[in-house]
């Protein structure tokens, strides 16, 4: 019998899906993954760090870059990150401080941007408050929710994003079981969704604000904006932000360099309203006391050398070329099946594919245990979807997540073939 008292909070945490998965991957090693959302090991950019490194070691008192450093971050990173996050958006720096009122200060150094998205819910959600999310939508964000006692709430969402009329339906819901002072945040991921690939369309954008202004305009309902895969479009520009949208502070815009430039380095960064960044800091100061110091310059010497637009765009070339290639394999492998489909991403790292309706893809379903028979692995759709809907809409159970991430062009076209004899056995 243990002796251990855990608290509530380990509860709620407890049966992770990324724990399962990972054990999966460990248990299976001659698997090949459609699994792992992990960026592709030939992107990583060894020689620019390496000479990022040694300009750095070569600055006057490189020796204090390896200290600590201080919780929201190196201020010379930070006014990097806003140059940045100003290019993104397509306005000089100064307009977005004319406008905005946005500084290097309101920006917030972190361990990636999951640990943006982890300080976010301590700082804003008490147990029992409500985070309306798209259906489906990141599964990771669902297990840090459920972690610090939330309720995640999915929201009608079709192959443009979440359904504006879906969101007031929400809201109309928690109003009349007197609820709706406990609804304090909306998470999206707009552009390429982790795991859909849906870009949100752009007047849904204009129109979620609209809402929320109109039916909240004191405020008190955060939007939470995830773009860890904005700058991964395989063709058109990146789209313009809610953030760029909003017309006060409602809208948290959690960005990171994982996914664009090497996530071995941990850096994500966050853009909060005035009232929040001092809240966050605090918060995260009490976990880590800053993220590492020295990678924080490196990254900002690659920044300052003008060399990181050019590294991005043979990511976005290189992903481009890896999803065309599993998405002729699929549509090889099992293309005329009926009720099979999957969307074809404009950007990102994902394929979502979808079986006949009372085909499960869930662990320890059939199709699961013959997939790992024929050694492939991807995410169960049922993940990516909040248990509970705000129109009462049972969890979808025939779907998967597939990452052409990690794989070469023979891997992913081998792991096209071994899941579809996977998937032809079940049907």
């Amino acid at each position: 019998m243990s002796n251990f008292l855990l608290s509530d909070r380990a509860g709620w945490a407890a049966d992770g899906a990324i724990s399962t998965l990972m054990a999966q991957a460990i248990e299976n090693p001659d698997c090949l993954s459609l699994a792992a959302g992990f960026v592709d090991p030939a992107t990583l950019p060894v020689e620019l760090v390496r000479t990022a490194a040694a300009d750095v070691l070569a600055e006057p008192n490189a020796n204090l870059l390896l200290q600590y450093g201080t919780p929201a971050g190196a201020g010379r990173l930070r006014a990097e990150v806003l140059e940045r996050f100003a290019a993104l958006e397509g306005v000089p720096t100064e307009e977005l401080a004319a406008s905005k009122g946005l500084t290097a200060g309101r920006v917030l150094l972190t361990n990636g941007s999951q640990q943006f998205l982890s300080l976010i819910a301590q700082v804003l959600l008490n147990p029992g408050d409500v985070c309306l999310v798209a259906g489906p939508t990141y599964f990771v964000m669902l297990g840090t929710l459920a972690g610090v006692g939330a309720r995640a709430v999915r929201v009608e969402t079709d192959g443009d994003g979440m359904v504006p009329a879906g969101l007031e339906r929400a809201l109309d819901r928690f109003e009349s079981a007197g609820e709706l002072d406990r609804v304090k945040l909306v998470y999206l991921v707009p552009d390429f969704e982790n795991p859909s690939g849906i870009v949100l369309a752009q007047d849904r954008r204009t129109a979620i604000l609209e809402l929320l202004e109109r039916r909240d305009p004191a405020g008190r309902i955060h939007v939470l904006e995830d773009a860890a895969y904005r700058e991964l479009s395989f063709d058109a520009a990146p789209s313009r932000s809610l953030w760029g949208r909003d017309p006060g502070e409602r809208v948290i815009y959690a960005g990171t360099f994982s996914k664009s430039f090497a996530p071995g380095l941990r850096i994500g960064y966050g853009i909060a309203p005035s009232e929040l960044i001092q809240p966050l800091v605090d918060r995260k100061g009490n976990e880590d006391f800053g993220s590492a110091h020295f990678n924080q310059h490196l990254l900002a010497r690659v920044l300052e050398s003008g060399r990181y637009d050019a590294h991005v765009a043979e990511v976005r070339a290189g992903y481009k070329r890896k999803c065309e290639v599993l998405l002729d394999a699929l549509e090889e492998r099992l293309g005329g099946l009926p009720g099979v489909s999957w969307r074809e991403p404009a950007g990102g790292l994902y394929v979502w594919a979808t079986l006949p309706e009372g085909v499960s893809t869930s662990f320890g379903s059939p199709l699961a245990e013959a997939a790992r028979h024929e050694g492939v692995m991807y995410v169960p759709g049922e993940l990516c979807f909040a248990p509970e809907s705000a129109d009462g809409l049972p969890r979808p159970t025939n779907h998967m997540r597939l990452s052409f991430g990690v794989l070469d062009a023979a891997g992913l076209r081998e792991a096209a073939a071994r899941l579809g004899r996977a998937v032809r056995s079940v049907l």
